[in-house]
């Protein structure tokens, strides 16, 4: 009977998912040029416009290219949606990040999702606290990739990423899905690390010394590793070499949030992207900054929201951000790096 009381007080909070549609052909926010290089990345004509909307809080957005669709995540309606040009927008996955007994946390969904090398579905799991994997066309019976390190269960994975060729897995480990975060009793392990899996699944810690690690992003060819820390007090982009034995070394600040304008609240280094010529899109204050690869501020994505994360999309010339409750894309000179599958 308790329960039950404490579900029906908390329902009411519950985002309410229906609400999500497709919204084509809206433009929301602006781009902000700040270097005449960004004129090579981006058009004259380039806008952002909405695809989608009405949701509680989306991140890990994913294209597939065999599928010719975008999955992504609502962290707080534990829900995976998926949208095309052709079919709109559909619900992919339910209950994709917690299988136990709500209520659970704020954000207990699922997170950063990516594609292993046989086209399965990774998926962070906030609430189970795993990386989970999942056959595309199953939809059913995830199975567990790794939930502990060293006998101990881990925070809650937020971002997941293939190397392009070695096999590896890396994944972040910050506290965020956990009911209380950083404080909370259930916490087991005292650092919020940067893993690694190897193609043998062994488990590594690979960075240990940064307080809240968040999104990655290789280099296209596999040789720099970006991670974002999502903390106010050192909200850097740092950036580490990836040798050919997997292990990241030779870490380095390339990129400092704090100089940004504050624009919105909660804006913090989040999710991040890099083309093919080593241009680096990484969500922060203001929006989705632009960065060269010597780290210069070239111009600003800014949807209007809080962005979370980004992903190339289509033939690799569209950038898909997902900002809070808008699912937002815009049209690049740039040539992006998409996900697929290894024939």
């Amino acid at each position: 009977m308790r329960f039950l009381l404490l579900l029906l007080l908390w329902l009411p909070l519950l985002p309410v998912a229906a609400t999500a549609q497709s919204s084509p052909k809206l433009t929301k926010g602006r781009i902000i040029r700040q270097d005449p290089a960004l004129d090579q990345l981006l058009g004259p004509d380039a806008q952002l416009e909405i695809v989608g909307s009405g949701f509680a809080h989306i991140e890990g957005p994913l294209w597939v290219a065999d599928s010719s669709m975008l999955l992504f995540s609502d962290t707080k309606s534990r829900t995976i949606y998926r949208w095309s040009e052709q079919k709109g927008l559909s619900k992919f996955l339910e209950n994709s990040g917690y299988t136990g007994r709500m209520p659970y946390g704020e954000e207990p969904g699922s997170n950063g999702l990516a594609l292993d090398g046989k086209g399965n579905l990774l998926l962070c799991q906030h609430g189970d606290r795993r990386i989970a994997m999942l056959p595309l066309a199953q939809k059913s019976g995830l199975l567990t990739v790794t939930d502990r390190y060293d006998g101990k269960r881990y925070n809650s994975p937020n971002d997941v990423l293939p190397h392009p060729t070695n096999g590896a897995l890396y994944f972040t480990d910050p506290p965020f899905g956990l009911p209380q975060k950083e404080k909370d009793p259930l916490r087991e392990l005292s650092v919020c690390g940067v893993y690694r899996r190897d193609a043998k699944g062994k488990i590594t810690q690979e960075i240990m010394d940064l307080s809240r690690p968040n999104g990655l992003a290789f280099t296209a060819d596999g040789r720099t590793l970006y991670v974002s820390n999502s903390d106010s007090l050192r909200p850097v982009i740092m950036q580490y070499d990836v040798r050919s034995s997997g292990k990241l070394l030779n870490g380095r600040v390339f990129f400092d949030m704090s100089a940004l304008p504050k624009v919105r609240p909660k804006e913090l280094p989040d999710g991040l992207k890099v083309d093919q010529a080593g241009n680096v899109y990484a969500t922060g204050p203001g929006g989705i900054s632009i960065l060269s690869p010597a780290g210069k501020l070239l111009g600003t994505l800014d949807p209007g929201e809080v962005a979370a994360n980004c992903a190339w999309g289509d033939d690799g010339r569209t950038l898909y951000i997902t900002a809070n409750t808008f699912l937002c894309r815009v049209k690049t000179k740039a040539q992006g790096v998409v996900m697929r599958k290894k024939n």
